[in-house]
């Protein structure tokens, strides 16, 4: 009964991480979509969403399965009471790629507005962020989680200067004014992509410390 008992808790980790996998594909391709001016990726992107919504219904199912029969203690309970956190995170992120990719969509049928390096900047971060979020579920790393934690404020912080450049921008170019508010909002989708890395890290640390850092990420 235990081992069977463990070889779900895996199955479990397992479709989090197909999640996870899913969720970082798509977060690259909308992403190239929006740089590279791509429409091919950006509407896979927002064709494949579904994929990852029937993972998180699976997610939940298994949840839900292993709550009502192993009524789980301490350290698993803390183990599908994370995954339950990471697997709406995961999804919401998968839904921002979507943003992003319909955002590209926009913007790629009209002419493009002048490199923003704070938006290059901005993109990489939150993918950093997400790879390292994945990379410390994966291995119930706290170091990971932690640092994924430190880069939330860069993120935030570089949202603040795109909509500060395209502001400038928008003055001198009124013409281009909704081509920069599609690209504030794609930079606010990404920085909404940090915060879900950040929580994901949050729900890492709860695993592995039992300990709730939720909304403020120190130890």
């Amino acid at each position: 009964m235990e081992s069977r008992f463990h070889r779900e808790l895996e199955d479990l980790k397992a479709t989090i991480l197909d999640m996870a996998a899913l969720t970082l594909k798509a977060m690259e391709k909308s992403l190239r979509a929006l740089f590279d001016r791509n429409e091919q990726l950006a509407e896979e992107v927002i064709e494949k969403d579904q994929e990852v919504n029937l993972l998180e219904v699976q997610v939940d199912r298994l949840i839900l399965k292993l709550l009502a029969l192993a009524q789980p203690m301490a350290c698993d309970l803390r183990f599908i009471i994370g995954c339950m956190r990471i697997s709406v995170d995961l999804e919401r992120i998968g839904d921002q790629a979507v943003n992003v990719a319909q955002r590209a969509q926009y913007l790629n049928s009209r002419p493009p507005l002048p490199s923003i390096p704070a938006m290059v900047e901005l993109a990489d971060t939150a993918m950093d962020m997400l790879r390292v979020a994945i990379s410390a579920f994966t291995n119930l790393n706290v170091s990971q989680a932690m640092d994924v934690c430190q880069m939330d404020d860069e993120a935030d912080e570089l949202n603040v200067q795109v909509l500060k450049d395209l502001m400038d921008y928008m003055v001198n170019d009124t013409p281009a004014i909704q081509r920069a508010v599609q690209t504030i909002i794609t930079a606010r989708c990404l920085e909404r992509v940090a915060d879900h890395c950040t929580n994901i890290a949050e729900s890492v640390f709860f695993i592995a410390r039992g300990v709730n850092i939720k909304h403020h990420c120190e130890q």
